[in-house]
């Protein structure tokens, strides 16, 4: 198999790291691996041996096939559309390119297609949206999916290394009867859940909130969808969890619905409550797959429609992030 020259730009966060680690679990053909970042001088382990991390540069990304982007999105702005002139497939994890009509927002299991048309630029979407559409693209190919309520609990370490260490050092502050700082986040994270991730904006929602909007519309192809959503910052370390009620044109019972997940890629249904089995972050972390549970129908709409509840967990630096990229990459070298 022709092997392929990777970089992964933002090589020391915690996406990077994840991305890194994901590479190396799936097998990915690497011929060489460029770790980049805002500065070098330090290294990392790649099959185990030592690989340095470069500053990023003018000529990071000559010989590059695929570029992995885990950086912010002005950082992705200005370096992603040099990677792609240098002949690098760049896939990138910021929210830069999320809404551009002409780069493609894949989440590989739903509209994998949609790579076939890229120009360069790949968008992987946010976590939250992958998370939720991995189980839902299914439901809706059997029964339409017209509108979306979704409650989001998102665990720190979305925010990156600063939210892990902010939540760490507040529990450890808080057993010891310090005061606790807050800096990461707008409030105490320990102890507390907080309804504001990222900037407020039009009608009081967040650019969190309506990325779950707009970027759902645009890959399961619904401009139509009606979608509303509340993110939470909850104190988790790792993996988000999502409450999602769906209404649907067509009937759909919750026992068809679990048949469907049950056989969906990506998916796994746990879903007994009568044994307390249902999806936790505890043991949705770590892997790939979305767990799915609670599925029960809407009680609140009126007779003639139709809708379900469902509760997921997902870890958000795997397949929220990481393995979303890196599946996408996969598929952009199999189409070479």
């Amino acid at each position: 198999m022709t092997k392929a020259n990777v970089a992964v730009f933002g090589a020391t966060g915690v996406v990077g790291v994840e991305m890194i680690k994901v590479l190396e679990e799936r097998g990915f053909p690497v011929e060489n691996l460029r770790l980049l970042a805002s500065r070098g001088g330090r290294s990392m382990k790649w099959l185990g041996r030592d690989v340095p991390v470069e500053a990023v540069g003018a000529s990071s990304f000559e010989g590059v096939d695929i570029a992995l982007f885990a950086v912010e999105g002005d950082v992705s702005k200005e370096w992603a559309p040099i990677a792609a002139r240098s002949g690098a497939v760049v896939i990138d994890n910021s929210s830069a390119f999320r809404m551009d009509p002409e780069t493609p927002l894949v989440v590989p299991e739903v509209n994998g297609d949609d790579i076939a048309r890229h120009k360069g630029i790949i968008a992987n979407p946010n976590c939250s949206t992958i998370i939720a559409l991995v189980p839902l693209a299914p439901l809706h190919r059997e029964a339409g999916i017209s509108r979306l309520v979704a409650s989001t609990y998102q665990a720190v370490s979305g925010a990156g290394k600063a939210g892990l260490e902010e939540l760490e050092r507040q529990v450890r502050d808080y057993a010891q009867g310090k005061p606790l700082e807050v800096s990461a986040f707008q409030h105490q994270i320990a102890f507390n859940l907080i309804p504001h991730i990222d900037a407020f904006v039009e009608g009081d929602y967040t650019k969190e909130e309506l990325k779950m909007r707009n970027e759902s519309r645009k890959i399961l192809h619904a401009p139509g969808l009606r979608v509303s959503c509340t993110c939470v910052r909850v104190p988790v370390l790792r993996s988000h969890s999502e409450s999602l009620t769906i209404e649907t044109e067509r009937p759909l019972s919750p026992d068809r619905a679990r048949e469907i997940l049950k056989e969906a890629p990506g998916v796994k249904v746990i879903d007994s409550p009568s044994d307390k089995a249902y999806p936790m972050p505890l043991f949705a972390s770590d892997q790939d797959l979305i767990h799915v549970g609670r599925i029960r129908r809407d009680e609140s709409l009126e007779e003639g429609r139709n809708g379900l509840v469902l509760w997921v967990s997902g870890d958000q630096l795997r397949k929220g992030a990481a393995t979303n990229a890196v599946q996408i990459a996969e598929r952009v070298w199999s189409l070479r």
